[in-house]
């Protein structure tokens, strides 16, 4: 179960785990909120899927309450063995519904606790109280990065050994070759290709959380001449759009929207970039791994498990422009150290950080 059906982070590890478990082992249902991607993707691999209008990212009290009613009849009548939960509101609702319906594996996949996200005081203290809360109703909680896993297991009355962590996976990408990625992401905006640059480009939802604007403002602030790619859809789109045409990048800096397979894009790009200021473990990152490029990112949640700083990539401050400038400058004016980067990322990422790790410690949590 999942609070959004778009396609991030958390949808990828979704779509990941229901496809790739074992069909003589387990009949699989996903149930999913708003958004249409990762129904459709499910589908076609014959996935069975409900859809729950209702359940949004969005606080509101007769949303819940009509979504909660909605979980509850869909396990009532599914009665599973696992009941696998993803995103806060999710966890919640659905460990409160499995609790009451006596379901006897609930797991909790925490993506980044939510209480580390830029919030005031009372309201982180409300959403540590409702992650402690679920975390309690679960009988195992998984984290996926190294800072999660020791709060997790600080939360009081909750069993230690109940918080395990278990790191994303990836699977091999069919890159497309640099210079056709570069093509057709230039043909996707509708504007004529731009000779002798360097690429600079992302993958992220356009999300507050992303922090999209502090990598916008440092590469105004770049003098080599350069292009930054944002591939992905979200509810800042109007906001970022004003902050391009106020910085005068039209020319430099582009949103590409949403592509089916974004990840294979990867190779048009010479640096990637998430400067986020909350996240769990990145996909994004691993597959910019996978691809060999370097990488500059913050440093906060699960990043520093995949990013070394100086060895292969660069952590920043979130939301610091000045820095992440300095630190796009240094690795324009570096061809050979952006090159060890991606080398040693890439290598790393297909040694800790495998799909087939990720599901074999998911299946034996699931008990099977």
């Amino acid at each position: 179960m999942v609070t959004k059906g778009v396609w991030g982070g958390t949808q990828k590890y979704v779509y990941s785990i229901a496809t790739n478990l074992p069909k003589n082992l387990y009949d699989v249902f996903v149930i999913t909120g708003e958004g249409e991607i990762l129904k459709n993707k499910l589908e076609k691999e014959n996935i069975r899927v409900y859809e729950i209008n209702n359940l949004k990212r969005d606080i509101s009290i007769f949303s819940e309450i009509k979504s909660f009613f909605s979980i509850y009849r869909i396990l009532k009548k599914e009665s599973p063995d696992v009941l696998h939960l993803n995103s806060p509101k999710a966890g919640g609702l659905g460990s409160v519904a499995g609790k009451m319906l006596g379901i006897k594996n609930i797991i909790l996949t925490a993506h980044g606790w939510t209480f580390n996200e830029d919030r005031g005081v009372f309201s982180k203290l409300v959403i540590m109280f409702l992650s402690w809360f679920t975390a309690l109703l679960c009988h195992k909680t998984i984290v996926i990065a190294d800072k999660e896993m020791k709060q997790g297991r600080r939360m009081p009355f909750v069993n230690k050994n109940k918080i395990i962590l278990i790191r994303n996976g990836v699977e091999n990408i069919d890159f497309k070759e640099k210079t056709e990625a570069q093509k057709e992401l230039f043909r996707s905006i509708n504007k004529t290709p731009i000779n002798n640059v360097l690429w600079i480009g992302t993958v992220a939802e356009l999300h507050k959380n992303k922090g999209l604007e502090y990598a916008i403002g440092a590469v105004a602030k770049v003098e080599t001449p350069v292009v930054f790619f944002i591939i992905g859809e979200g509810e800042e789109r109007k906001n970022l759009e004003r902050m391009i045409e106020k910085h005068n990048l039209e020319n430099r800096v582009f949103l590409v929207g949403f592509l089916e397979n974004a990840k294979e894009y990867l190779r048009a790009f010479d640096i990637f970039t998430l400067t986020s200021i909350k996240e769990g473990l990145p996909y994004t990152i691993l597959e910019a791994g996978l691809a060999g490029l370097p990488v500059i990112a913050s440093n906060i949640g699960g990043i520093p498990d995949i990013v070394d700083s100086g060895l292969n990539g660069i952590l920043v401050e979130k939301t610091n422009v000045e820095q992440i400038t300095k630190t796009l400058e240094l690795m324009i004016r570096n061809p050979d150290q952006r090159r060890s980067f991606g080398l040693k990322l890439q290598e790393k990422v297909e040694k800790e950080f495998s799909l087939k790790q990720m599901l074999n410690k998911t299946l034996e949590v699931y008990g099977k």
